[in-house]
């Protein structure tokens, strides 16, 4: 391994930012289906020149792209995204029916074993299938025809299936995450879905504890512990050691636990990352200080990582798939801010430097080790 490739989604193209072993000298490719949004961009670990982006426009809909040649061109690949059936209702905010609608594909998630096999997330929140490299979909309708489905609700970003984790160990097991739904698992390669919500807790919903709700944000896996996963919540950042059957919380001496992102380091499945933020309503970091906090611990103990990063007016957000983790055998932590920047840290996040200063806002950050 002696290259890394940084696959980054803005909300006016996606671009792509490779760099040897290093990570110091970058070369910038893009904009890639400039002044469009594009909400995830992701490569296959079974294939990793190929490549596939979710392209979306309020004015001409949702296009996923595909590269075979590690996104140096792109060719529209199906986008005929069927639901299985009626598609059916769920619930709006003030109670009353709303028609389940095809707005975007947030997150798309390759196969870890066929570059061909592909997951995508959409909003309203399902879960879709391609086994021929994006060519045709179909929908794993399991998850949406789970008897909560009426009960789901759009979090403030709509009602979107953003996460999705493929058990290295389990081909039959998938989590996703909704907000705002909640964790769900499939134990059965996406036919049966299981709500994995308990012990979460939401003070805003009529039940805090309830079955499904929850606004979570983003949850994260090392492969090594693949029962292991960790979340960041509306708020709280939490984490389960029974794949999702019990949740407890990890926040611990976090100066607040508000945030989008989370992500485990390459070889160490105990130490995690999150950028935490204000508060619910002010999506910027504390005091103006832009940090990333660490835990060696598997979480409650959490030190602020701070060397290269803006240390004083600083008023960016980091979205929920902003973040990621290379393989190199020192890891390299990556994220992206709305305000434009990519940073990186080759160090495991002893020290940062900006990759670029001035993209447009930053939706998502993959990396390739190549």
């Amino acid at each position: 391994m002696s290259q890394v490739r940084v696959l980054v989604g803005t909300r006016k193209g996606a671009f792509v930012l490779t760099a040897d072993g290093k990570r110091k000298d970058w070369k910038i490719s893009g904009p890639h289906f400039a002044g469009w949004e594009i909400y995830h961009v992701k490569g296959s670990t079974a294939d990793p020149n190929r490549i596939y982006a979710s392209q979306s426009s309020g004015w001409f809909g949702q296009i996923v792209q595909r590269s075979d040649d590690g996104g140096q061109s792109w060719k529209p690949v199906g986008n005929k995204f069927a639901y299985e059936g009626d598609a059916g209702t769920h619930q709006w905010y003030d109670g009353t029916p709303h028609p389940w609608e095809f707005k975007r594909v947030w997150h798309l998630e390759p196969s870890l074993t066929d570059p061909d096999t592909v997951y995508a997330g959409v909003e309203d929140a399902a879960l879709f299938q391609s086994k021929d490299g994006g060519e045709s979909w179909s929908e794993l309708s399991g998850l949406r025809k789970h008897g909560t489905g009426p009960a789901w609700q759009p979090g403030a970003g709509g009602m979107c299936l953003h996460s999705i984790i493929l058990d290295p160990a389990d081909p039959q097991r998938i989590y996703i995450a909704i907000s705002a739904a909640g964790a769900f698992r499939s134990d059965d390669g996406g036919g049966s879905w299981k709500p994995i919500n308990k012990g979460l807790y939401s003070k805003y919903i009529p039940d805090p504890t309830a079955e499904v709700g929850h606004c979570v944000h983003h949850i994260a896996m090392h492969p090594a512990k693949p029962g292991t996963l960790f979340m960041q919540k509306h708020w709280d950042v939490m984490r389960t050691d029974d794949a999702g059957e019990q949740w407890i919380k990890i926040s611990g001496d976090l100066p607040t636990d508000f945030g989008f992102v989370i992500d485990v380091h390459a070889h160490e499945p105990e130490t995690l990352y999150v950028v935490p933020i204000k508060s619910d309503s002010e999506h910027f970091p504390l005091d103006g200080q832009l940090r990333v906090y660490r835990s060696r611990a598997g979480g409650n103990e959490w030190e602020p990582l701070t060397k290269g990063l803006p240390q004083s007016n600083c008023y960016v957000n980091v979205l929920r798939d902003a973040m990621a983790v290379d393989r190199m055998d020192d890891c390299g932590v990556y994220f992206g801010t709305t305000g434009g920047q990519v940073y990186c840290s080759p160090d495991s996040g002893d020290t940062w430097d900006a990759i670029v200063h001035d993209l447009p806002g930053v939706l998502s950050v993959e990396v390739q080790t190549l």
